[in-house]
């Protein structure tokens, strides 16, 4: 059965702030995915320093070298920025799996518990992670909520639309978000 585990809780205080009168202050949470051989990486994103990933990995007794996928949200930078951190890793992200320069087509049912949903909104590149695991069903959604109280609107979204119909899939999917940058928490499913 899969694994999840929040390597690093992300913040943001871009919900907060006025334009123009706070400088933004950002960082992704870092998942963690396990299920058979896979050892996968969630949004390694922006950081004050790459070594707290690292020192997050050896806490699971994991290196670099040991993640075999990085899964990408959507191509916001401050969720994919230290993805050349694990060169050896496959990414996956809205347009495939890419292996070094090769992409082929990813399955929506990943593995017999990973599946991989569609969630434009935000962006239009958003995607979903839902994890069945011991707990229920974990949705790593990146920012289809930021946090618990995500903003509304959201003042990045793409598409207000899309985004509010990306939201209540994700409610219907999971017993439990790990959102763009919080930490963990249940739905009401």
């Amino acid at each position: 059965m899969a694994t999840v585990k929040i390597l690093i809780e992300g913040y943001t205080n871009a919900d907060s702030i006025a334009t123009g009168t706070a400088d933004e202050k950002t960082c992704p949470t870092v998942t963690l995915v396990r299920d058979g051989g896979i050892v996968m990486v969630c949004d390694p994103g922006v950081l004050d320093d790459q070594q707290m990933l690292v020192d997050a990995l050896k806490k699971e007794g994991l290196t670099v070298a040991d993640v075999t996928h990085v899964f990408i949200t959507h191509s916001h930078i401050d969720h994919y920025r230290n993805i050349g951190m694990f060169p050896k890793a496959k990414t996956l992200e809205y347009w495939g799996i890419w292996d070094g320069g090769s992409c082929v087509a990813w399955n929506e049912q990943f593995t017999k518990d990973i599946k991989i949903i569609k969630t434009p909104g935000h962006n239009y590149d958003g995607l979903t992670l839902l994890v069945a695991n011991a707990q229920g069903t974990i949705a790593i959604c990146g920012d289809v909520f930021w946090k618990e109280n995500a903003p509304t609107p959201d003042p990045y979204a793409s598409d207000l639309k899309l985004l509010d119909q990306s939201r209540q899939t994700v409610l219907r999917s999971a017993n439990f978000i790990i959102p763009g940058h919080a930490g963990m928490y249940k739905t009401s499913r």
